[in-house]
C-alpha cells in the first residue's frame, strides 16, 4: 500500500519548506514536508477549528490528536501558556516536524509524541481534545478517535472535531451523540463544520 499522511512511515522524498502564517494573532514559522497533510499552507478547517476554540473551565491538559506539523496544538499552547498541550500523531515525519516546529516557535509547553490514535497516551485528566481527523483513513479510525477520546477526558471535558458535511459531518454529530452528554455545532463555513462535545 502506498503511504498516506496517516501512515507511520514517509518514502516520498523529502522536500522542506518554510512559510510564515498567522494564528490567533501570532505569526509562527513553520517548517513542513512532503508526505505531511495540508504541507503548503494551515488548511481552511484547521484554521477554522483554531479560531472557534475556547478553553473549557476544567483543569487539565489539552490533547491535539493528529497533530501533523503542528499548527493547531502549537497555536493554543501559544495561547493558553499555563496548560500542557500534548500533540500526537501516526506519523513519524510530522511528529519530526511538529517537534522542530514547537522549537523554532519558543513554544515549550507541549508533549509531542508518536501515537496510532489515542493509544499511547497515558493520561486521562484532559480538559479539552482537538482534532482535525484522518478521514481517508476511513470511518472505523475517526470513530476510534471519538471512542478514545471520550474515555481520556476530565467530567466536563471537551472534544472539538472540524469535518466537512460532505466528509461525514452528520454521521459524525450521530456518532458524538451516543457518547457525549451534550454535542453541539459551534460553527460552519464553506461546508465545515465545528462541532463541540462535553463529557
Amino acid at each position: 500500500m502506498s503511504e498516506h499522511y496517516y501512515s507511520r512511515t514517509q518514502k516520498v522524498e523529502s522536500e522542506p519548506k518554510y512559510w510564515d502564517f498567522t494564528l490567533r494573532n501570532v505569526l509562527f514559522r513553520f517548517k513542513t514536508d512532503n508526505g505531511v497533510f495540508s504541507k503548503k499552507e494551515v488548511d481552511f478547517g484547521s484554521r477554522l477549528l483554531i479560531e472557534a476554540f475556547v478553553l473549557p473551565n476544567v483543569e487539565g491538559p489539552v490533547l491535539d490528536v493528529g497533530c501533523g506539523y503542528g499548527p493547531i496544538g502549537l497555536s493554543i499552547a501559544k495561547n493558553y501558556p499555563e496548560r500542557i498541550v500534548h500533540m500526537i500523531d501516526v506519523n513519524e515525519r510530522a511528529i519530526e516536524l511538529a517537534l522542530e516546529n514547537a522549537r523554532q516557535n519558543a513554544v515549550d509547553n507541549v508533549e509531542i509524541y508518536e501515537s496510532d490514535t489515542l493509544i499511547n497516551v497515558k493520561q486521562s485528566n484532559f480538559a479539552a481534545i482537538l482534532t482535525n481527523p484522518p478521514i481517508r483513513a476511513g470511518k472505523k479510525t475517526v470513530h476510534d478517535i471519538f471512542e478514545q477520546s471520550y474515555k481520556h477526558l476530565v467530567t466536563q471535558g471537551e472534544l472539538w472535531v472540524v469535518i466537512q458535511k460532505k466528509q461525514g459531518a452528520p454521521s459524525a454529530i450521530e456518532k458524538l451523540k451516543e457518547l457525549f452528554t451534550t454535542v453541539d455545532t459551534i460553527d460552519k463555513s464553506k461546508g465545515y463544520f465545528i462541532i463541540r462535545a462535553v463529557k
